[in-house]
């Protein structure tokens, strides 16, 4: 297939990557920084969003922001001006829900198919291509796009309509937060009462409070090695989402509030850069302790 890839960064680097070796066409913006591998694999470049809709039939969105998009898609020389009817655009990106809805809404206007399919399992997911892929959008456009989800990812829903995905991907993101916290605090404990933290988590690992977060972040506690990863500000981001929505729909969410705080706390030190298991700095400072001296 002909498949335009917007976001070449340290998630969509790599996705695109797997479907350059599966032997599709891919096709990127070389007005923003294009991976050597890409280009090494044969990516074609072209020099705005626009050109890259006109040369492909699957355009991939997978940028940071809800602005973000807005912009790769409604922008001067932005997708939606070189999309033709039958055209499918696919938005991999962790956006808010609402607006999803808007942006398909607008794209279908257009003639053309729109799925949010937002992605959970960070830099290492991208990599192996293990990712979580959370879909909205019609069926028979998702079985279309498919097999190209397939080289990118493992565990791949269609969750409902437009914005469902998004929704799915917000809900995700409040689990892992809580569970960093969760990880954090208990690390914190363990080192704090004078057990090896290393050695509590191995424990842990074998029984029912064995997590991915606890094997993968809370190895990245004890090391220290808090290079993203998936950056705290994209996970603060997602959060409040989260929040927003949850005072539309007038529910609480106390602890995803706490969480974004102890966000918030590592962001005030001038760390937001660092993984969203670096949280743990948060609880450190609280109790005047590291989970490993």
């Amino acid at each position: 297939m002909k498949i335009g890839f917007l976001g070449t960064g340290i998630m969509g680097g790599p996705m695109a990557g797997h479907l350059l070796d599966a032997g599709h066409q891919v096709f990127v913006d070389g007005s923003h920084t294009v991976p050597p591998a890409l280009k090494e694999k044969g990516a074609v470049l072209h020099n705005s969003a626009k050109e890259v809709a006109e040369a492909a039939e699957v355009i991939i969105l997978m940028v940071p922001d809800t602005p973000d998009v807005e912009a790769v898609l409604f922008g001067e020389n932005g997708v939606a001006d070189g999309l033709s009817s039958g055209k499918i655009v696919v938005d991999m990106s962790s956006i808010s829900p609402v607006e999803t809805k808007e942006f398909a809404a607008k794209i279908n206007k257009q003639g053309c198919d729109y799925l949010d399919a937002p992605v959970s399992g960070g830099q290492v997911g991208a990599e192996q291509a293990t990712l979580t892929i959370m879909v909205g959008g019609d069926q028979q456009v998702f079985d279309k796009v498919l097999p190209l989800f397939q080289l990118m990812g493992k565990n791949i829903t269609l969750v409902g309509d437009n914005g469902a995905g998004q929704t799915c991907k917000v809900a995700n993101q409040i689990i892992v937060a809580l569970t960093i916290e969760a990880v954090g605090e208990a690390l914190l404990f363990a080192s704090k009462a004078g057990a090896d933290p290393a050695k509590v988590r191995e424990a842990l690992m074998g029984g029912f409070a064995s997590s991915k977060i606890l094997e993968v972040h809370g190895e990245r506690m004890i090391k220290r090695t808090f290079q993203p990863g998936f950056r705290i500000n994209l996970h603060q981001k997602d959060l409040n989402l989260a929040l927003a929505n949850a005072r539309k729909l007038q529910i609480a969410l106390p602890n995803t509030a706490t969480a974004q705080e102890l966000f918030n706390a590592v962001a005030a030190q001038g760390d937001s850069g660092l993984d969203h298991s670096a949280m743990v700095l948060a609880l450190e400072k609280l109790a005047e302790h590291k989970v490993k001296e």
